[in-house]
């Protein structure tokens, strides 16, 4: 199984899907061309050796037709049978329940019950066993709690869609009314406390197998709209990432982002995964996204057909969802395991290159591009017991909060200097200072004790004329919401003096708005000050740790290491972010820092 890409295929029976609702009109016609639909996509994985998941919808559990196909597509091909909480919006479901809402996510935990029983009575009722597998675009921990408590067959669900958060809202003409970013892209076994974030051990396990709704492009999804970076074939489409030559579509860009995730393995010790999972909405005979049914049909055949000759080949497994489930519990006993994956530019063509990481302690993104930057941040250690939905603060916003996101909080290019979430470093020399995020590197990976490290190519800044050449290294320490970083000098710069600045500056939420930063505590060492949007600073020589506590999202973020001076800063009303920095200055040699997330109540 080592180095194979290990692959999820599942389709879902829609016999109501609301968007060809909208497009379509309602009735019998809607209902038989997506049962078409499902069968063409069946017939597809099945042409080409792979077995499926079938995951059945509310809708489909009133259609003989759905239950016999189901259960002889199990017989004949090995196929599961799950159960989904997508597809909720049906006459049945909206007779019953009064309500055009149909993301169980949304409703109160009353309602989520409610509908949990309703659907798995349901399921028992047609096929006389539970599920073992089940699906939604997001699944938080109310939900995935209650289902393992009453329903404990289940072991494996789809669980959160990546990074559909504000660029996806924007992405949809501000329609989107549903948050769900800052979880992992790979496989994980969620929290009971919160489900986006891995269990930190067993009693934290919630019991289940989770995995993404879609395998994304780990760059121009998190850059852009993610709707059109994906192994859907139609997502490849909706992006318009095919070309046409004499009248034949092709669309390498699908072939090479299945080839990214197998490129995982790498840095996974063998493991990589990868899945697909749609609704027959995308395949209607009226097209979508500008192509025309003829193209849906070839897009996804062609994508079944890659992965059938993966597997001839003897690169892929192919799993049903609850199979998955026994074969990641069995290699991944260490819940502090580290998710790694350094990302290359698929699409542009350049040498753009991202490092993800994910560990019960926290998510992280370095950007080699910015010198490797910290880009991204979530302080899963914090294991914030947010709720979601309907008689909550967070009705439709499922997201888990960021400590630095450069795509809603700016980064280090921003029209006000310092006003953007980053963790990078400033070099002074000769009255003239740059920042490595300038710095356009790539980096190396090794997997060491204790947990990963990043090796960024050196590069070279030039001060009042004296070239210094500089190399960074990134330690993560698995589990314990630990980054060490290491700045080299690597030449001889006659004895003249260099200093470093690691610097941090961070804020907190889930969108572009910040939340009040009032509560807010910076400190250096004993001394302490709370924000007050005043620009103050705190310095103090040869500190142990500069430091912020913010008690909204329960995390404090420690700095200290190497120094001659450690200083944090609050910001103003126009720029609400904070500083924590490090200096320390040097004629040769290297400077050691640290940065820990951790929990505070």
């Amino acid at each position: 199984m080592k180095d194979k890409l290990i692959v999820n295929i599942i389709h879902r029976p829609e016999l109501s899907p609301e968007y060809a609702e909208k497009a379509l009109g309602k009735g019998e016609g809607v209902r038989d061309e997506s049962l078409d639909i499902f069968r063409f996509q069946q017939d597809c994985a099945h042409k080409y050796g792979l077995k499926t998941t079938i995951q059945i919808t509310y809708a489909s559990l009133f259609s003989d037709v759905i239950i016999d196909l189901a259960k002889k597509e199990h017989e004949e091909y090995g196929d599961e049978i799950g159960l989904s909480l997508l597809g909720l919006p049906c006459p049945e479901f909206k007779a019953k329940y009064h309500t055009e809402d149909f993301c169980i996510w949304m409703f109160d935990e009353a309602r989520k019950a409610e509908i949990v029983d309703d659907v798995f009575g349901k399921f028992y009722e047609k096929f006389g066993f539970y599920p073992e597998s089940t699906s939604s675009y997001f699944l938080d921990a109310f939900t995935i709690n209650y289902i393992k408590e009453h329903y404990p067959t289940v072991k494996c669900a789809v669980a959160t869609c990546w990074e559909e958060g504000p660029k996806a809202y924007h992405t949809c003409n501000n329609s989107w009314y549903t948050f769900m970013d800052g979880g992992p892209w790979n496989p994980w076994i969620p929290s009971k406390v919160n489900s986006h974030c891995p269990a930190k051990d067993a009693a934290d396990d919630s019991g289940i197998v989770a995995i993404p709704h879609l395998s994304r492009d780990l760059m121009a999804c998190f850059d852009g709209n993610g709707s059109n970076f994906g192994t859907h074939p139609q997502n490849v489409l909706r992006g318009m990432i095919y070309y046409n030559e004499e009248g034949e579509y092709e669309y390498p860009y699908l072939y090479n982002l299945i080839d990214q995730y197998h490129h995982l393995a790498k840095y996974n010790d063998g493991y990589s995964y990868n899945m697909m999972f749609v609704g027959p909405g995308w395949l209607n005979r009226r097209g979508r996204w500008e192509a025309p049914y003829e193209l849906l049909a070839k897009s996804y055949d062609d994508g079944m057909r890659y992965y059938g000759r993966l597997k001839e080949e003897g690169r892929l497994v192919d799993m049903t969802m609850s199979e998955f489930a026994d074969h990641y519990r069995a290699i991944h006993t260490d819940y502090n395991r580290g998710e790694c994956a350094l990302w290359k530019d698929i699409l542009y063509g350049n040498n753009k290159e991202y490092f993800w990481y994910a560990d019960p302690a926290m998510r992280t993104c370095l950007d080699f591009n910015q010198g490797g930057a910290m880009i991204d941040l979530r302080p899963y250690v914090a294991r914030i017991p947010q709720k979601t939905g309907i008689g909550t603060e967070n009705v439709y916003d499922a997201s888990y909060p960021y400590l630095i996101q450069i795509n809603y909080r700016a980064g280090f290019f921003t029209h006000y200097a310092g006003a953007g979430t980053i963790k990078s470093c400033k070099v002074t020399c000769r009255g003239e200072s740059a920042d490595l995020c300038l710095c356009r590197t790539m980096a190396v990976y090794e997997k060491v004790e204790g947990g990963v490290r990043l090796t960024a190519d050196p590069v070279t800044v030039t001060l009042g004329g004296l070239d210094v050449v500089i190399r960074s290294t990134f330690t993560i320490l698995e589990g314990e919401g630990v980054v060490v970083t290491e700045r080299e000098i690597l030449n001889d710069v006659g004895g003249e003096e260099v200093c470093f600045e690691e610097y941090f500056t961070g804020a907190f939420g889930t969108t572009e708005y910040q939340a009040d930063m009032s509560r807010l505590t910076l400190s250096v060492d004993e001394d302490s000050m709370t924000y007050g949007y005043l620009g103050r600073k705190i310095e103090k020589e040869n500190a142990a740790a500069a430091r912020v506590v913010i008690p909204d999202v329960l995390t404090a973020v420690e700095m200290g290491g190497d120094n001659d001076l450690a200083l944090v800063e609050e910001g103003i009303a126009f720029s609400p972010v904070y500083h924590l920095a490090l200096r320390k200055t040097i004629t040769k040699g290297g400077v050691k820092t640290w940065l820990k997330l951790q929990k505070a109540n």
